[in-house]
């Protein structure tokens, strides 16, 4: 969490950026809404709790997660339980079973992959962990008191959490080195699987508005736990724990629900239309070709607003080197692009599948199934509408989570993004993916306003996964060239 200090407090005391925000948009006439005081911030309790399947989730717990519990992030993923059940899975199998990697280990990499965003809830969650399996505390005073070894995961961690398309097979060869701190190529697979995994983890924590566990989360920084360490709060004045800005009106102005209604026709037909039209012809591969780079082109001028930057004054930052290197879009202003990613000549299903499966065994499996699973669940529905075929739409959030990284499908028509996904959605899906920390509740509220919470959680799956599968194609494909 971004912080600065209050100039009307005492020294000591510290107040993010958002927070601050709340103060001045309280002073503009914004309302403040009190948050959920359950899982989400953004999810009233009671949606949540009548939404899922308690039996289901606990059985699940008692096989993948019997320590941690009920947490807050199964709780909210638990409102679509064939893929909770795909979830669980593959992250016991990645933290729990045999793997190349110790798993003290593994529990450290994904504090290194959560500071990256500055997610204080998941950093918590695994230094917990860390504690309680008997890891070194001398590594929890921070990333310089780690092993080598580990240290040098850092530029790999930080490329892959904001600019992945930079990683080359150079970066593969400064770790796969023959000295005493050197990762043989199944222990770096490992490691590049769980960074990602806890990148895009921060998105959906972030996007999903998750609140701190416990009582004592929201009590700022420098208290400490039942173990003895400081506690890690979202920021010590935690305004935005308590309340949610919306504008006064924005949801109960009959007038603003007859727009939210007339939105969601408007989605509707053009999904219909875009359906009818596949099925008489195809665009030519250089159309094609060209929307695609008109909308990579144009994701430059969606984004959230002017956001300072500030290294976080927590325990967070203990893990975190080079903090200024932040997510910069692959296309950028003036400058020449970068090669596009086609995915025709690296793909998961014929490539990276099968290189994790190669050097980490099961675990290709394992996430095959997660991505399949998110990418075709669905209800057949869309708010209040029944028998609806989401697919296009699915599809369309899927691959422009891939454009602005860069990667591009011969066979996919990138115009459908436009006339499927409005700006604010743009702007949502674009901040949640790219710097899921500035994420805002009035981000989630603003788009889709008529869809039940659910499938605003479905989205965050779909980014979540997105981002997670873009992550694992330039980096495995980074490994295959050094293996070649």
């Amino acid at each position: 969490m971004n912080v600065s200090t209050d100039n009307q407090s005492s020294d000591s005391y510290h107040i993010c950026n958002i927070c601050q925000k709340v103060i001045t948009n309280k002073e503009k006439g914004l309302r403040a809404r009190s948050s959920s005081s359950g899982p989400s911030a953004f999810i009233p309790e009671d949606e949540i709790l009548d939404a899922t399947d308690a039996r289901t989730e606990l059985l699940l717990l008692e096989v993948y997660s019997p320590c941690s519990g009920l947490d807050h992030i199964t709780q909210v993923m638990g409102l679509h339980p064939q893929y909770l059940q795909s979830f669980l899975q593959s992250q016991f199998y990645l933290l729990w079973m045999d793997g190349p990697l110790p798993l003290h280990c593994r529990q450290y990499i994904a504090i290194m992959a959560a500071a990256r965003h500055q997610c204080s809830f998941l950093v918590k969650m695994h230094v917990q962990e860390f504690y309680r399996i008997g890891g070194p505390m001398e590594w929890l005073r921070g990333l310089q008191h780690a092993p080598e070894k580990l240290r040098n995961l850092n530029d790999i961690n930080k490329i892959l959490a904001h600019r992945p398309w930079l990683i080359t097979k150079q970066h593969i060869q400064s770790v796969v080195k023959t000295d005493e701190n050197s990762w043989s190529l199944a222990e770096l697979v490992h490691a590049v699987v769980l960074l990602a995994h806890f990148h895009a983890l921060a998105s959906f924590v972030f996007g999903s508005g998750i609140n701190p566990e416990g009582e004592g989360d929201g009590e700022g920084v420098g208290e400490k736990d039942e173990n003895g360490f400081q506690t890690i709060s979202n920021c010590s004045c935690n305004l935005t724990d308590d309340y949610c800005l919306e504008p006064e009106g924005v949801f109960s102005d009959s007038l603003g629900m007859m727009d939210s209604i007339g939105e969601l026709e408007v989605l509707m037909e053009r999904m219909k239309r875009l359906q009818e039209d596949q099925e008489e012809e195809e665009a030519s591969q250089e159309e094609m070709a060209t929307r695609f780079e008109r909308e990579k082109k144009e994701s430059l001028l969606v984004g959230s607003e002017d956001f300072k930057e500030v290294v976080p004054a927590s325990e967070v930052s203990l893990f975190v080197e080079d903090a200024a290197f932040k997510y910069q879009d692959f296309a950028r202003r003036g400058e020449d692009d970068l090669p596009t990613f086609r995915a025709q000549d690296y793909s998961w299903e014929d490539h990276g599948f099968s290189l994790v499966n190669r050097l980490y065994s099961d675990v290709g499996l394992l996430l095959d199934e997660k991505f399949r699973t998110v990418y075709n669940l669905t209800y057949y529905n869309m708010a209040n509408h029944e028998d609806v075929d989401t697919t296009t739409l699915r599809r369309a959030i899927f691959n422009y989570v891939h454009c602005m990284y860069g990667i591009r499908y011969d066979d996919y028509d990138y115009g459908e993004v436009n006339q499927l996904l409005e700006r604010s959605l743009k702007v949502y899906i674009k901040t949640v993916t790219c710097y899921p920390e500035r994420t805002t509740c009035l981000m989630y509220q603003s788009y889709w306003r008529q869809f039940r919470h659910s499938e605003k959680v479905h989205v965050n799956l779909l980014l979540m996964e997105a981002r997670m599968q873009a992550e694992l194609l330039y980096s495995l494909r980074a490994i295959t060239h050094y293996m070649t």
